[in-house]
């Protein structure tokens, strides 16, 4: 059984150094497919290079792209990386609970990744809500200060660890999680429908009800097929709506 590494994802990396440094690690522990969204200071970066003591293919092979959501579109189960929760309701796992998890996904050939923020900000909530869990590092509260490639790194180890020790996988049941640019798709048509729906209220609040309602369906992991139907049903409703205005504006008309 061939276990496919996790896709690496840096997220607003602000210093080429440590984009390097990551690839490092990476090499390290037999990661290689790294992505970078909207690095600071543009990509390709010589110093990236100068940093990564000889893993050029890393970097070599790495790719860029303009969000979160782009990155993660083709990957079936992402965790991400952060000391912070902050408001999602997300299942919270250590580095080997989450390698675990990955390592038996890939057995049944799922595409899976860990997403790291920016060195200062760290993840935005709504980035967070793309993903199928939280990965924290349990460190000493007394000195919680980990810079990126050190948590890339531990969390590296702990995969590299099952690849070595290579237990019995456990097969996934029945169909695989959807991709993500599938279940991106499914979170934008509900929220066009609630918000003509004037479901969103007060504007104010529409984003923080949005993240909460991706993070309640992307909990479920439906399927590509269970997509497709819960999208179906979304039409049918907003249909359904559109023939009750119908009949109303029939009904005011017949009574001028």
């Amino acid at each position: 059984m061939i276990h496919t590494p996790p896709v690496v994802i840096l997220d607003r990396s602000q210093m080429a150094e440590n984009i390097g440094a990551v690839a490092r690690v990476m090499a390290n522990f037999g990661l290689d497919r790294l992505r970078l969204v909207t690095p600071r200071d543009g990509w390709p970066q010589e110093r990236a290079w100068a940093t990564a003591s000889g893993a050029d293919w890393v970097l070599d092979g790495a790719t860029v792209f303009d969000s979160v959501a782009a990155a993660t579109a083709d990957l079936n189960t992402v965790f991400a990386t952060t000391a912070r929760p902050r408001e999602t309701r997300q299942p919270v796992r250590t580095p080997r609970e989450a390698s675990r998890l990955l390592y038996d996904d890939t057995a049944s050939g799922l595409q899976v990744g860990l997403l790291f923020g920016g060195e200062r900000a760290g993840l935005e909530t709504a980035d967070i809500a793309l993903c199928q869990g939280i990965v924290t590092i349990p460190i000493d509260p007394r000195h919680q200060s980990l810079n990126l490639a050190q948590a890339v790194a531990i969390t590296a180890y702990e995969w590299r660890t099952l690849v070595l020790d290579a237990p019995p996988p456990n097969f996934r049941e029945g169909d695989p999680p959807a991709p993500g640019e599938l279940a991106v798709g499914m979170y934008e048509h509900l929220e066009r429908e609630l918000d003509a729906a004037g479901f969103f209220h007060p504007p104010e609040k529409t984003r923080s009800m949005s993240q909460n309602l991706r993070v309640m369906l992307g909990r479920a992991a439906f399927t590509a097929q269970e997509v497709a139907t819960f999208r179906g049903v979304i039409h049918a409703l907003s249909r359904g709506r559109g023939r009750v205005l119908e009949r109303l504006a029939r009904q005011a008309a017949d009574k001028i």
